[in-house]
C-alpha cells in the first residue's frame, strides 16, 4: 500500500485561483446588474454583434436629430416672438397715422413722428434678434448683423443718405426748404410711387439689408427639413420699413393737407401690408413647429423601437445578476477563510 502526500502549498495556490476566479466573475456581475446588459456583448452574440452594432448607430442617429430639434424649436420660438414684436409695432404705427387724420397741430405731428420713430426702432431691434450667436433674420448669413439702424447719426446711415438724396433729386429740394409747402398730392404720390420701386429691388438690400435670401433650414427626420427662420428682405419687412420712414419723414413736414392725406394714407396702406406679410411669415414658421412636433413623435416612437430591440439583444436579468453578486460575495468569503487557515497549517504546530 502506498500513501500520497498534499503540501499545503498547492491546496493554497489552488484557492488563489479560485479566489482570483471569483473576484474576475464578481466584477463582470456587478457591471451586468449596474448597465443591465452583458458585459462582453460580442463574447455572448457573437455573430449577431454585428446587427447591434448597426441599431446603436440608428439609435445615436435619432438622439441626435432629438437633441437638434430641441435648438430648432428654441430657434422657432425666437423668430415667433421677434416677428410678434414686429407685428405689434406695425399695428401700433397703424394706429398712430389713422389718428392723424385731418390734425395739422405741430405738437401732435412731431409727437406721432417720434412714435413712428420708436416703432422704427422696436423693429430694427426684432430684426436684429440673435440667437445662440446667430441672427435670426440674416438667412444664411447669419454671422452678420441683417438690417442696418436708419437713425446712425456717424456717419449717417445709408438708407437715411438715399432717402434724402431721392427726395432732392425728385423734388429738387430738401426737406427743409419753404418750397415744400408747393408740393401736390400728385408729385408726392409719384414720389411714393418711385420710393417704393426703389424699396422693392435691390437698392433694399444696398441700403436696408445685410441679409440673404436664402433660408435657414433645420433638418428634424432622416428626410425632412423645415424652414427655421425667414429674412429682413421679405416684402412684409421692406412695407414696414417704408411705411415708417413716409411717415417719420414726410408727415411733420410744411405740406399741404391734401398732401399729408396723401402720406397718411400710403403709410397706412404699406403698414397694412405689412402687418399681412409679417403674420404669413409667421403662419410659415408655425407650420414648421408643428413639422418639428410631428417629427419628435416619430423620433420618440423609433427611438423606444431601437432600445427595445437592443435591450432583447443586450440585455439580461439583472435580479438574476444581483443574485449572483450575492452567491459570489459569499463564496469569495469563504474562500478568504479556507486561504487563511490554509496558511496557518504548519507541521511545527504539532510537534
Amino acid at each position: 500500500m502506498k500513501a500520497s502526500f498534499v503540501s499545503n502549498m498547492s491546496l493554497q495556490n489552488a484557492m488563489r485561483l479560485t479566489v482570483s476566479s471569483a473576484q474576475k466573475e464578481m466584477l463582470q456581475v456587478q457591471e451586468e446588474s449596474v448597465t443591465g446588459r452583458h458585459a462582453d456583448v460580442g463574447a455572448v452574440l457573437g455573430a449577431k454583434t454585428a446587427r447591434t452594432l448597426n441599431l446603436h448607430r440608428d439609435l445615436q442617429r435619432m438622439e441626435s436629430l432629438k437633441s437638434t430639434n430641441a435648438l430648432t424649436t428654441q430657434r422657432l420660438a425666437a423668430s415667433q416672438e421677434a416677428l410678434g414684436q414686429m407685428s405689434g409695432a406695425a399695428n401700433d404705427a397703424m394706429g398712430v397715422l389713422i389718428a392723424l387724420s385731418g390734425i395739422t397741430s405741430a405738437d401732435q405731428l412731431a409727437l406721432a413722428k417720434r412714435n413712428l420713430g420708436d416703432a422704427l426702432s422696436i423693429f430694427t431691434a426684432a430684426a436684429n434678434t440673435s440667437f445662440s450667436g446667430e441672427y435670426l433674420f440674416a438667412g444664411i448669413n447669419s454671422d452678420v448683423m441683417p438690417l442696418k439702424d436708419y437713425f446712425q447719426e456717424t456717419p449717417p446711415s445709408d438708407a437715411k443718405v438715399a432717402f434724402d438724396a431721392a427726395f432732392l433729386a425728385h423734388f429738387g429740394f430738401d426737406q427743409a426748404d419753404p418750397a415744400v409747402a408747393a408740393i401736390t398730392p400728385a408729385d408726392m404720390q409719384s414720389f411714393i410711387g418711385a420710393l417704393e420701386t426703389d424699396y422693392m429691388s435691390l437698392s433694399w438690400e444696398m441700403n436696408w439689408s445685410n441679409a440673404s435670401n436664402e433660408n435657414m433650414e433645420s433638418r428634424v427626420s432622416a428626410s425632412e427639413t423645415v424652414q427655421s427662420s425667414t429674412n429682413t428682405n421679405v416684402e412684409g419687412m421692406r412695407n414696414m420699413a417704408l411705411g415708417l420712414i413716409l411717415g417719420q419723414e414726410l408727415l411733420a413736414l410744411g405740406i399741404s393737407e391734401s398732401t399729408r392725406k396723401t402720406v397718411s394714407d400710403a403709410a397706412i396702406d404699406y403698414m397694412g401690408r405689412a402687418v399681412s406679410g409679417i403674420d404669413g411669415e409667421r403662419s410659415k414658421l408655425g407650420i414648421s413647429e408643428a413639422r418639428v412636433t410631428q417629427a419628435n413623435t416619430s423620433l420618440n416612437a423609433q427611438i423606444t423601437i431601437l432600445s427595445t430591440s437592443i435591450k432583447d439583444m443586450e440585455g439580461i436579468d439583472t435580479y438574476e445578476a444581483a443574485t449572483r453578486v450575492t452567491t459570489l460575495e459569499s463564496q469569495l468569503s469563504l474562500a478568504y477563510t479556507l486561504t487563511s487557515r490554509i496558511q496557518n497549517l504548519s507541521l511545527l504546530n504539532y510537534l
